[in-house]
């Protein structure tokens, strides 16, 4: 596990954010948001103060990234790109996950190496990873800026015949009391401006499922499978939407059935695939390809056996 409370000494009293500065090489602001975040213990209580002043024995949860293997599909001197399979998780959701893109990403590059975008855990495909502070503000920015030029592939339900521009904003809905609300994003005209363009690419009609290219040209969140079950046009394999409160919540609560999914949703997994990327880094155009043969993954997960 990633997250590993670890047991320290300070020898002379001073300030917390101090101390994990010298002895953990840590930057001041990294000090005081892992402070903040409740990552520093004292006799097993939490200590948030990050200008308090500490003495003796603490408790830090510090993040010790673990590998498993996975290499980067495409390696550049600011920057690697993943390409992540499905059911990965991007980041961790707490400090019991197990292991996330993250874990990979700083084992193999070093601490100041970071994700620079996100895409969900059952989604894969590219992730684009900085492997230096000032790289990762500037591929952030181009993401907020709309510089960067994405490109998804997804099964859909239906037969999908022309090209659509789905111009629908988006609102992610904030109720404390549902757990299941507040995960939900839903088109509302008091929403979030969003434009997605779909390109249907192949019909498959014994499976009655369009295989789309999908060009978001906002990045909310989960906008393109809000988009397409907003057109009737629902990405095979989609646990949430277009699907049954119960149905749901045997998903989030990890109980749901394969054979009930796939006859619900139609696959085992959401068939969405970060495929291409195109942007322009330090004066260099880059175009970015998966080399997964995402037709083929579809079909298999499509089917039971």
């Amino acid at each position: 596990m990633p997250f590993v409370l670890k047991k320290m000494f300070v020898k002379q009293k001073q300030r917390a954010f101090v101390f994990l500065i010298r002895e953990l090489g840590y930057t001041q602001k990294e000090a005081q948001r892992f402070i903040a975040k409740g990552r520093l213990l004292i006799n097993g209580e939490i200590m948030d103060v990050s200008s308090r002043e500490i003495e003796g024995e603490i408790e830090f949860i510090t993040f010790e990234p673990l590998t498993k293997g996975l290499k980067a599909y495409a390696e550049y001197e600011n920057f690697v790109v993943f390409d992540k399979p499905s059911g990965m998780l991007i980041h961790p959701q707490n400090r019991y996950t197990p292991y996330s893109l993250i874990d990979e990403l700083k084992a193999q590059y070093g601490r100041d190496a970071n994700i620079a975008h996100r895409i969900d855990q059952e989604t894969s495909g590219l992730v684009l990873c900085a492997r230096d502070k000032k790289s990762e503000i500037d591929l952030k920015m181009m993401f907020q800026e709309r510089e960067m030029k994405k490109r998804y592939l997804a099964m859909v339900h239906g037969e999908l015949k022309d090209e659509l521009k789905i111009d629908a904003p988006l609102l992610r809905y904030d109720d404390e009391k549902s757990a299941l609300i507040r995960m939900v994003v839903k088109v509302d005209e008091s929403g979030k401006e969003s434009l997605t363009y779909v390109k249907p690419l192949k019909y498959f009609p014994e499976l009655n499922t369009t295989l789309v290219e999908c060009s978001p040209h906002t990045g909310r969140q989960h906008q393109i499978r809000v988009h397409l079950f907003h057109v009737k046009h629902p990405i095979v394999g989609d646990p949430v939407y277009g699907q049954s409160e119960e149905y749901i919540v045997k998903y989030l609560d990890r109980e749901l059935d394969r054979e009930i999914r796939v006859k619900m949703s139609g696959a085992k997994r959401l068939l969405l695939h970060a495929n291409e990327l195109e942007f322009e880094f330090n004066g260099k155009t880059y175009n970015i390809k998966s080399s997964i043969d995402f037709e083929k993954v579809c079909l298999e997960n499509m089917r039971l056996t």
